[in-house]
């Protein structure tokens, strides 16, 4: 523990909404400090932080817990207190949704969208004002107080920080006659974004100097973290009821943008570190949805948006909507042979780990998994059992089974479950857990461990972990 004792002053003020973002520099790198604030009289808990180890240290375990899709009006945030009660973790990463942009009375818990807790303010959030209304709000919850005292995060947005479905120029949930002009909103968004979250954007703590949130963590020799921005420079999202579905593979499409797809591929040639971590707010591993019945189809669809209801194979949204994005990531790590590349993802409120093949049709018989995804269920937002108001793993298992049958290199799927993931990384495994919650309208639920997926160095294909793995045992003490 560093002994340092940094002391400084800032002023704030409504033109931040009382917000203070400040750099503690002469900080020791691999090093735990702790802190508080004065102000007004008064002195905040203490928290903590900690250092990421120096560039190119010699590094034996990285350990983070991985979340996405948090939605206020849709339970409690007991995701977020099981991750506060460890204290094995280096850091936790977010992967979009910290909040929702919703009004009350939509997009609740379960298929009636009860409200079990309102939104504030109670309309849409569509200004400044509102977003940063809304960001308070959040920043309320005691349990994601806890966790922000009790680690660093490192966050990037999906689509609900703004507006749903949202895509360089406009969003699904954004009507220009009645709700303004678009970038106005999306600048307000970002501007509160900037101004309550832990991030740096454009690589300052600067507020309003820039909107470039994709940027990379290294963690000594082990480690890369490299966090995708999806939403600011993607092509509107295809609209399969055209007619048109090869419009998917369209070359001058992208999700990334031009510089952010050429940043990505630098920094999975970076030789410097043994594994590749992407944190990839909507999922890249490709999914064949053609062979579900319509009336399921249409369940999922409703549940998680990821299944168009005319049956057409594809969701649009995440890395299947832009294949030739996807096919030039894929070819860079095929060219270079690249391994230990791992995916991180949130959005579609369900659990996955996949292999990432070159060639879905063809594989395992013809072609190498060229990465592995790992996908986190959602903290609270609805997934399809609570959609469709069957019980768990009733409904849910159906699914399940007919997409692992349409898609060999989906390994795990959970269409049911809440809560959070740790991702455990040493020289010769990565190896993720998946912790699950009870039920979201009970603030005292319990959190459980689920299963666990590994994946083993120098390779790309995923193996399960046995179940009393020294993983599993520490989480389950320390859960207990």
């Amino acid at each position: 523990m560093c002994s340092s004792d940094l002391r400084g002053s800032v002023v704030t003020g409504p033109e931040h909404d009382h917000t203070v973002k400040v750099d503690a520099a002469g900080l020791e790198p691999g090093t735990w400090y702790h802190y508080r604030f004065r102000a007004l009289g008064r002195t905040s808990r203490v928290g903590r932080t900690r250092t990421a180890p120096a560039r190119g240290a010699a590094l034996d375990n990285l350990r983070l817990g991985f979340v996405s899709c948090a939605n206020w009006q849709a339970g409690w945030f007991s995701a977020y207190r099981g991750l506060a009660a460890r204290d094995d973790l280096d850091v936790i990463v977010h992967l979009g949704d910290y909040i929702y942009e919703y009004g009350r009375g939509e997009y609740g818990y379960g298929k009636d969208d009860v409200d079990i807790r309102p939104h504030v303010p109670a309309h849409e959030i569509l200004t400044l004002r509102d977003y940063r209304r809304r960001h308070g709000q959040y920043k309320t919850d005691a349990d994601l107080q806890d966790l922000h005292a009790r680690y660093p995060w490192i966050v990037t947005w999906d689509d609900h920080e703004v507006a749903d479905n949202q895509w360089s120029g406009g969003a699904a949930n954004h009507q220009p006659a009645t709700e303004g002009d678009w970038l106005t909103r999306r600048a307000g968004a970002h501007r509160a974004y900037d101004e309550w979250m832990p991030v740096r954007l454009s690589g300052t703590t600067v507020v309003g100097d820039g909107e470039r949130i994709y940027r990379r963590f290294h963690f000594g020799d082990l480690a890369s973290l490299s966090m995708l921005d999806l939403r600011s420079y993607r092509s509107e999202q295809v609209d399969l009821t055209a007619g048109d579905p090869g419009a998917v593979d369209d070359p001058d499409r992208t999700i990334t943008g031009a510089a952010q797809r050429t940043w990505l591929l630098h920094s999975l040639d970076d030789t410097s570190v043994q594994w590749k971590l992407i944190g990839n707010p909507v999922m890249i591993a490709p999914v064949d949805f053609g062979t579900l019945p319509a009336d399921v189809a249409t369940s999922v669809h409703d549940a998680l948006g990821v299944v168009p209801t005319d049956g057409v194979p594809y969701n649009t949204d995440q890395w299947d909507g832009y294949t030739a994005d996807r096919k030039r990531v894929l070819e860079h790590l095929a060219d270079r042979r690249t391994r230990d590349v791992v995916f991180l993802t949130g959005d579609i409120h369900s659990g996955w780990a996949a292999d990432v093949p070159a060639d879905a049709s063809t594989y395992p018989v013809v072609g190498d998994s060229l990465a592995v995804e790992f996908v986190g269920a959602s903290i609270t937002s609805n997934n399809l059992k609570d959609i469709t108001g069957t019980p768990p793993r009733t409904t849910s298992v159906v699914v399940e089974t007919a997409i692992k049958a349409a898609n060999r290199h989906i390994r795990y799927l959970d269409f049911d479950s809440h809560g959070f993931c740790v991702l455990d990384v040493t020289p010769a495994r990565t190896q993720c857990d998946w912790f699950v919650i009870g039920d979201r309208a009970d603030r005292d639920t319990p959190i459980t461990w689920s299963v666990s997926w590994r994946t083993a160095a120098g390779r790309s294909e995923e193996h399960t972990s046995e179940l009393q793995s020294p993983m599993y045992l520490v989480c389950r003490l320390l859960l207990e």
